[in-house]
């Protein structure tokens, strides 16, 4: 898994720069929040707002909040240290991108639901990727692991679906926030896992 998703990562970073900075491919970015919002519904943008709820930092924290006192009730120390240090170093990650790159998001009229910061990377997407990645990490020796993992991807793609859908970021801040959540966590998982062997 950690292969996969290294390559998966990498694959769609290099997807979404080129729809950056590229001119051939940029029309595509805008032309996609276009596209879905002109083909907009009531039940599509109750879905999108309640994304958009569910997805942002503050519901995000919370629920890695829950995640971490469940583990803690079981004694499983470790997959705390994981799954802070991994949602922890997410948000930095936004952050410090969005504020290096500056990208504008899209123009003001398709907004659905209320933005904060610049657009690139999608927050919504990495925190999404990142708390994906971390169930399917700490889920490795589940025997439901596959349900788990499936569960995760939905989640993963409607989050970065509904966030082109309510206009706040392009197709490439989603790729890109996906991207570095799939680098992050996987590198992670490989540094925790390589120090616990030595110990």
């Amino acid at each position: 898994m950690p292969k996969l998703l290294l390559f998966l990562g990498f694959f769609l970073l290099i997807i979404s720069m080129l729809l950056y900075n590229s001119h051939a491919f940029s029309a595509y970015d805008l032309g996609a929040v276009a596209w879905m919002y002109d083909h907009r519904s009531n039940a599509f943008n109750i879905a999108a707002q309640g994304f958009s709820i569910a997805g942002g930092m503050p519901f995000v924290l919370f629920l890695t909040t829950l995640w971490c006192l469940h583990c803690a009730w079981y004694k499983k120390h470790s997959e705390i240290v994981f799954i802070s240090i991994g949602m922890i170093g997410s948000i930095c990650l936004s952050w410090m991108l969005k504020y290096l790159v500056s990208r504008p998001r899209p123009p003001e009229m398709y907004f659905l639901v209320k933005t904060y910061g610049d657009s690139f990377p999608s927050g919504h997407s990495l925190y999404a990727a990142a708390l994906g990645c971390l169930a399917m990490y700490v889920s490795l020796q589940h025997s439901q692991h596959k349900l788990i993992c499936l569960i995760a991807s939905i989640w993963i793609l409607l989050m970065g679906i509904s966030r082109v859908y309510a206009g706040a970021h392009f197709p490439s801040d989603v790729l890109s926030g996906w991207s570095i959540s799939f680098i992050w966590i996987t590198l992670l998982y490989l540094a925790l896992t390589k120090y616990q062997r030595t110990k």
